[in-house]
Order: C-alpha cells, then structure tokens, then sequence
C-alpha cells in the first residue's frame, strides 16, 4: 500500500501536495471607500445645524447685518432677527441702538403681520421715545389682533391708556370671521387648542377652491360650536369663538392693574373663570387689588 502521508508536501506554497507553480491565488476584493458614506452622514448634521444657525434670532449681527436685515423686503425673518437683536440693545442701554430707530418705525408699517407685530413689542423698550410712541399710537388701529394686542400692551409703558379696548377684549372670547364665503369642509373640533396661524377651517368656495382659515389668535375653540361641516357660510360670518389662552390673560391683567378702571372689576373675575389656574388667579387679584388701590387714591 502506498505510503499517503509521504505523498503530501511540506512545502507551504504548494497546498495538498500541488505543484507551486500550479497553484491559483485568489485575492480578496476590495472594500469599498467610506468617505462617501461619511459625507453624506455630514452633510445630515451640518445642513440642519446651519439652516438653524442662520435662522436663530439669537444669533449675533453687527451693524452693517442689522441695517441690511432691516431692509430685506424679501425675508421677513431677516427683519424680525434684526428687531429682536436691537431690542436686547435697547434693553442694555446700548447708544448704538437709537441710529436704528427710524428702520423700526419703518418696519411697524411692514405688510407683513408677524413684522408689525415685532416692531409693535420693540418700540415698547424705549418708552421714552416720542417716534416710537407715535407709532404705537397707528398700531392700535392695525387690522392684526396680535398687532393691536402688542401695541396695547406697550402703550401702557408710556403710561398711555389709549389701548385700553383692545386690552379687555384680550380678556374675552374671540370672534373668527371667515375672510370668504363657502362651505364648510374641515373644522377643528371644540375645546381645541390652536395657535395663532394653525388651521381653524377649510372652506371651498363657490369656485371649488379649497381655502384655509387660520386662527388670527391663540386660544382654545369655545363651546357651543357656531357651525359645522357642510354648512354654508357668508363673508365675515363667525366661524367660532376662541378664548383667549393663559398667556394673553396674564398679559392683559398686568397692563390693566396699570390702567383698569373699576368698570373691568367684573370682566377680571370672568377672566378666572375662563382660566381657573393658580397663576390667573393670583394675577387677577393684584390686579383688582391695583384698581381699588387707584380709585381710592383719586377719590372715586
């Protein structure tokens, strides 16, 4: 019998006793390079962080950004990022920030809402400014809510009580108007909370187009319900009522333990009711304690 075991070579490159010469190296393939997968997964955290950095309105601007932001007719946002930074100027008692006032004043005439809104909340830093007084004075009268609420509130920094009105209707149930006539497709159910800009309702008017409205203000849609999906609808009519959310009620009864008069003793105490919470409620006894306080000092 053939000896096996002598038949198998010890040569390690001839494997099993083959010939070297004969032998067929294989080579692994190459892996493919990673960088492409580490660019991409880059790019995923890069392009959020400066798509945020560039729209965060804390993010410093000089000079030179500011009165270019101010005047972006484009971005909206550029104006408000601008604003906001002149605000905190304002607030440090930085001089710099009064060669800016006329583009602030400018900017409260802005078509745009959120704009006005802004500009309204700025020029109540300085309440010793006639310009911006002034300005606040036209805001009052603006078509926004909001912007008429901004300007009521930092009127009463100027110790002006013109904005009174608009200050107990912050207290009160909101009426939305529909902008257009239609059918009702789509309603936010009552007791909802909405945000101002959020959906409301969606109308399709008498050209079949599908129409959005949007809250005009925060809150929460009031019951009973006004209408309902499948109802008619005309220009102006009420589409629901929203009470006002807590922020607003806050807001109002510290301006108003300012400037209230004993006539909105008995609106501050519906106000509770809207909102039970401890904060209103604490709010709303200053308040009132504020105007007793006041009508007895003048001898009313």
């Amino acid at each position: 019998m053939p000896n096996l075991k002598s038949q198998v070579s010890n040569d390690p490159l001839s494997p099993n006793g083959q010939d070297a010469d004969s032998v067929v190296v294989v080579s692994r393939p190459k892996r493919p390079s990673n960088i492409w997968l580490i660019i991409i997964a880059a790019l995923f955290i890069i392009v959020p962080f400066l798509t945020w950095y560039l729209t965060w309105f804390g993010r410093g601007l000089s000079d030179q950004e500011l009165a270019t932001y101010l005047t972006d007719q484009n971005n909206p946002r550029h104006n408000q990022h601008a604003l906001l930074q002149i605000e905190a100027k304002i607030e440090t008692n930085d001089p710099g920030a009064k060669q800016f006032y006329p583009q602030i004043v400018a900017a409260s005439k802005s078509s745009v809402p959120e704009v006005r809104k802004t500009a309204a909340w700025v020029m109540g830093q300085d309440n010793k400014s006639a310009e911006f007084h002034a300005a606040l004075a036209q805001l009052i009268k603006d078509e926004d809510p909001l912007v008429r609420r901004n300007a009521a509130l930092q009127l009463v920094r100027f110790g002006d009580a013109s904005g009174h009105d608009e200050l107990r209707a912050m207290l009160q149930p909101f009426a939305a108007r529909s902008p257009v006539a239609g059918t009702i497709v789509g309603l936010l159910p009552v007791n909802s909370s909405i945000r101002a800009g959020a959906m409301l309702a969606r109308l399709r008017d008498t050209s079949n187009n599908l129409y959005e409205f949007r809250s005009p203000v925060d809150g929460k849609v009031a019951y009973p319900p006004l209408v309902k999906e499948g109802d008619q609808i005309t220009t102006t009519q009420t589409v629901a009522r929203i009470l006002p959310d807590r922020a607003t009620i806050i807001d109002a009864l510290r301006a108003l333990a300012y400037i209230g008069t004993k006539d909105d003793l008995t609106l501050i105490d519906d106000a509770t009711r809207i909102d039970p919470s401890a904060e209103v409620t604490k709010q709303a006894a200053q308040t009132t304690k504020a105007i007793h306080t006041r009508n007895e000092g003048s001898g009313q």
